[in-house]
């Protein structure tokens, strides 16, 4: 018997010697295109006609102006989100929490709204993008408190955060900052013309954000790739003896990463209240903090990866959106895409960087 068990192998998995930088960029799009092959399968069990239910998905959605800046709209708070998150990722340091600090970002910044309601000045709008920002940043300074005062786990406090500040939004809309003019509604009152972000294309919802969105992409490449911040946050996080030796200080960098990717998150949830919202409502994301972590991966934590992630991941919400009205498909097929890109990007990677072995399971030797 112990003969038999002998040669009967077990698959592990062994680390690669060396990486392929080719196979680190082709893995998002072996995923992309995993996940539509998927599609096929489950549009047709769901008795639709798989291409034209991909096509109603992913190509309609850009046949149209309106859908192409729909699309730019959707794409802001996921790029500004997902860079933030990605110089963090950098660092090794885990802020799951981007969906509360975007809407403590349009706690902030709409509250300011609401206080600054008759107000006349330009100097009403920055004053709610700073507002904006800040409270973003303020949330994403308590899991960086807990972290380096106390070793707390920031996945666990910065994603539970994120319901605080959901149930705070919800708290505000419906008591204190409700509408009197709202027929009971759980909403704000309208933000005035001077809290609002210009439009920049006639007749669609396409706003300033979006170019913050590129700037911020911008800045961000200049910092992880020409300053000595970004050097130290790339060395943390693929070799943290080495920074230690050097005299990196971790905690400062576990700082620094929270309040960026806070402050872009509180900017992001700003910038959709005041530039496509108009006010405040019980929930002002359709999951924009969670869906940036896969933008961020999609994008190999590069913020001009991230852009064209944050477009892809965007689509998905158009292109769900269109299905619905198109052929009648579930609400729920937006997050099923986005799951299934996930896991194909979580699959691939891990191929990427091992390799199966098997082992007879009784000597624990390779097995040729």
């Amino acid at each position: 018997m112990s003969q038999i068990f002998q040669f009967f192998p077990k698959f592990v998995l062994e680390p690669r010697l060396e990486v392929s930088g080719k196979w680190v960029i082709l893995s998002p799009i072996i995923a992309i295109i995993l996940t539509l092959f998927s599609g096929v399968i489950i549009f047709s069990l769901l008795g639709k006609d798989p291409f034209l239910a991909l096509y109603t998905f992913f190509v309609q959605p850009l046949t149209t102006m309106f859908g192409i800046t729909e699309l730019l709209v959707k794409a802001t708070p996921l790029v500004l989100i997902g860079v933030g998150l990605a110089i963090g990722f950098k660092a090794n340091v885990w802020n799951i929490g981007a969906e509360g600090q975007f809407t403590m970002g349009a706690v902030f910044g709409g509250g300011t709204a609401l206080l600054c309601q008759h107000m006349e000045s330009i100097l009403v709008l920055p004053l709610v993008l700073v507002l904006g920002t800040l409270g973003g940043l303020f949330w994403g300074a308590i899991p960086a408190f807990l972290k380096t005062r106390f070793n707390a786990n920031e996945i666990l406090t910065s994603l539970m955060l994120s319901y605080v500040a959901v149930l705070c939004l919800s708290y505000l809309v419906h008591g204190p900052w409700r509408d009197p003019a709202g027929f009971n509604f759980p909403e704000s009152q309208i933000f005035s013309d001077y809290a609002m972000l210009p439009i920049l294309i006639e007749n669609s919802r396409l706003n300033l954000g979006t170019m913050f969105a590129i700037l911020v992409v911008l800045v961000a490449w200049i910092l992880m790739t020409r300053t000595i911040i970004g050097f130290q946050l790339r060395v943390v996080g693929l070799a943290p003896t080495a920074a230690q030796y050097a005299g990196f200080k971790q905690s400062g960098l576990i700082w620094l990463s929270f309040l960026i990717s806070g402050g872009l998150a509180g900017l992001a949830g700003i910038a959709e209240v005041s530039g496509t919202i108009g006010q405040l409502l019980p929930s002002v994301s359709p999951g924009y903090g969670f869906t940036a972590i896969i933008v961020a991966f999609l994008g190999r934590l590069h913020p001009v990866g991230v852009l064209f992630a944050g477009l892809i991941m965007a689509l998905s919400y158009i292109g769900g959106e269109n299905a619905q009205i198109e052929i009648g498909l579930p609400a729920a097929v937006t997050g099923l895409f986005q799951g299934i890109l996930l896991f194909f990007l979580l699959a691939c990677d891990v191929l990427v960087r091992y390799r199966f072995s098997h082992r007879s399971v009784l000597t624990g030797e390779r097995c040729e």
